[in-house]
């Protein structure tokens, strides 16, 4: 995993690898697949810290974290 610091950019460019959501960047995946997730249990590893963390911003409304970011990573 990339410094703490970056992960919020993480979540800006990296991608689902696998499923109904395969190559869309993390920070767009739909919150019902985020609690699904949750539910169900994140994977290890990279990815599931970045899914577990979009899923923190999403639950605790702080999604305006990202917004500074949207412009850079289009």
């Amino acid at each position: 995993m990339e410094k703490d610091g970056n992960i919020l950019q993480e979540l800006m460019v990296y991608k689902m690898p696998y499923g109904k959501y395969k190559d869309l960047p993390i920070v767009k995946l739909p919150e019902s697949y985020l609690i699904w997730l949750h539910n169900k249990g994140f994977p290890k590893g990279k990815l599931g810290t970045l899914l577990a963390t979009m899923y923190e911003i999403r639950l605790n409304g702080l999604e305006y974290l990202l917004k500074p970011l949207s412009s850079k990573f289009k």
